[in-house]
């Protein structure tokens, strides 16, 4: 546009411009710097996708060669996925905790999972979460979905910066009647803004789409900011007709999660088309993220999610449990189809999303880094030294390639552990499975890991 303007005014003979033809131009001119100036300011949106016992590799991005999961897929073709990112936690509540805080789950108050039961408070009401730092700059919140982190007014979703909420607020839900799915089932659990609501027999994940695509549909001129937290593929493995069909094929119970999960990226699918619709897609910043590693309790068959060569499962620090799929997509800003190596964790989206927004961060101390640095480079180290985890007795520190784990718990059952590997050390760049203990081998690494799990161990009591 200013080329064009210039070149034409050039191009009219001087005697034929007057002073106030003269100044109209170089208002114009300058009027239309201070738009483009605008729109290069302009806040983007950001979603947050947080899906629910996904295993570590249960992508075709990660490697998966028997799901289907293209949408998921595409959020990675459009932006950038991380190969050694971490839950915060190996269990539900906390992995939120810490990823909306930016805090050690035990610094955010919630160091396992909080109860399901009405009436139960959960995460402290003075956390500040992502929804109340985006609340600050001007940015409207939603939470859709799952919520897991208290059961009262003030830790429900509205009590704790989100304007609004749909969701159910336990751990799990039958998805079509909506009550509680174990331990009782005379609990119904769905709400929005805080009153109960019924929708018999309605297909859970379709409320949750409905919803995100009105509110997509709907938002003002005002940034916004949209937590979607799906509980699937967390049991029951409720998956939709054809998808049971198209993984016929496949033994139990790997069939029944793998036709949730592709259910679960239709219904991603179906967002993302909504945000294209909207023309939102370049001005929104997408993060997925799975809570933790895949479920192999009773209540999921045994299993059926894959943490590929990867040991443990939830509820395990090793790094099936904590070793998670993440991405993120800003079309248009950061690069495209690229991959990330460096350790990256679920507490580092509060501070990455206040760099790439410019929300105020909380002032209290955060354990999370800013990731822009690596978004922006392959080259760029990782902004951890090392980092923490701790569910409750079990605890692991990782520094560098380097992770020591203390009274550690296989849930995949790989491997017995004997009493001789309570104290648990490996060398990821050799051993990614975590078969050997190298304790015994290397002292000194131990007593230097330790001494870091002290110092992490004082700072949540100071």
């Amino acid at each position: 546009m200013n080329k064009i303007m210039v070149k034409y005014w050039f191009a009219v003979p001087m005697r034929f411009m007057g002073l106030g033809l003269f100044l109209f131009i170089y208002q114009f001119v300058q009027f239309s710097h201070i738009v483009s100036a605008a729109i290069k300011s302009e806040k983007p949106n950001v979603i947050i996708i947080f899906t629910d016992d996904q295993g570590s590799v249960d992508l075709n991005c990660y490697g998966t060669k028997d799901l289907m999961t293209p949408h998921m897929d595409s959020i990675a073709r459009r932006g950038i996925r991380f190969t050694q990112f971490y839950a915060s936690a190996p269990v539900c509540s906390p992995s939120r905790a810490g990823m909306l805080t930016g805090r050690f789950p035990a610094r955010a108050g919630v160091p396992g999972n909080v109860s399901s039961h009405h009436g139960k408070s959960g995460m402290p009401a003075e956390q500040v979460t992502i929804a109340e730092m985006m609340q600050q700059a001007g940015y409207q919140t939603a939470h859709i979905g799952k919520w897991h982190l208290g059961y009262t007014p003030e830790t429900m979703p509205n009590g704790q910066g989100f304007e609004t909420s749909f969701g159910h607020m336990g751990g799990c839900i039958d998805n079509y009647s909506h009550f509680f799915y174990w331990n009782g089932s005379n609990r119904h659990d769905l709400w929005k803004n805080g009153k109960e609501v019924w929708h018999d027999g309605a297909f859970f994940p379709d409320l949750m789409v409905e919803q995100c695509q009105n509110y997509l549909r709907q938002v003002s001129d005002k940034p916004f900011f949209l937590y979607w937290a799906i509980n699937v593929p967390h049991y029951p493995l409720q998956g939709k007709e054809k998808w049971r069909k198209a993984y016929a094929h496949l033994p139990s119970p790997r069939d029944k999660y793998a036709a949730f999960v592709s259910t679960m990226d239709d219904c991603i699918g179906k967002v993302l088309a909504t945000l294209d619709e909207c023309q939102l897609r370049e001005k929104t910043i997408i993060i997925f993220q799975s809570d933790h590693g895949h479920s192999q309790e009773e209540r999921t068959f045994g299993g059926g999610g894959s943490a590929g060569p990867y040991r443990g499962a939830k509820f395990s620090l090793f790094e099936g449990g904590i070793r998670v799929p993440a991405m993120i997509s800003w079309p248009g800003t950061i690069a495209e189809g690229e991959v990330r190596d460096q350790l990256a964790t679920g507490c580092d989206w509060l501070p990455t999303i206040s760099a790439l927004t410019g929300a105020p961060l909380p002032a209290h101390q955060l354990d999370g880094k800013n990731l822009k640095a690596v978004i922006e480079s392959a080259e760029a180290v990782s902004p951890h030294d090392n980092f923490y985890w701790q569910i409750g007795k079990s605890w692991a520190i990782r520094e560098g390639h380097w992770k020591l784990l203390g009274n550690p718990r296989d849930t995949s059952n790989q491997t017995p552990l004997g009493k001789d590997d309570q104290i648990f050390l490996v060398d990821l760049s050799k051993d990614i499975g975590e078969k050997n203990n190298l304790a015994t081998r290397y002292p000194e690494k131990v007593d230097h890991l330790r001494k870091i799990y002290n110092q992490y161990q004082k700072s949540l009591s100071e």
